[in-house]
């Protein structure tokens, strides 16, 4: 939680002074949505924390786009697994999941889709239920230091008859 604060810290100084074309003081993080610097993926984050969830997806589609960016197809498929801002999908949401686990990034967020990809296949949510393929991407998580997915890994083997 410390984390979600300090990010919320270092990104409202910018939403305060966020301007549009026009250049006029703007309080809400449409003034990014179009913007082509990278940093305005994690103003994503902060705009959905706040309640401006249009913004929120409008940022990460664009983040997807241009950057094929893992942390805006991890925060998109929240929410649309949740249907916090878009309507309630989870095969777009294991979908998203998915592309973010074929993806390497120099930011370590392909593991973690790599991790919720293989709880997505573990479970079938979004998906045809896969044990097989659910393992085989839970153990690469696990290997890269995901330690969630080891622990799923060793629920699920625990399970299994």
């Amino acid at each position: 939680m410390p984390t979600y604060a300090l990010l919320l810290a270092l990104l409202l100084p910018a939403f305060v002074h966020a301007q549009d074309s026009e250049g006029e003081s703007d309080l809400s993080y449409k003034a990014y949505v179009h913007s082509d610097k990278r940093i305005k993926c994690l103003y994503g984050y902060a705009a959905d924390k706040t309640g401006d969830h249009t913004a929120a997806v409008a940022i990460f589609e664009d983040c997807i786009r241009r950057w094929n960016d893992v942390y805006s197809m991890i925060w998109l498929a929240q929410l649309y697994e949740t249907g916090i801002g878009v309507t309630k999908d989870l095969q777009q949401a294991t979908a998203l999941m998915r592309r973010g686990a074929h993806t390497n990034d120099d930011a370590a967020y392909a593991r973690l889709a790599r991790y919720h990809y293989g709880v997505a296949l573990a479970e079938g949510r979004g998906t045809p239920q896969d044990i097989p393929q659910a393992r085989t991407w839970l153990r690469q998580a696990a290997q890269e230091g995901v330690r969630e997915a080891a622990d799923y890994l060793g629920r699920l083997d625990n399970a299994a008859p």
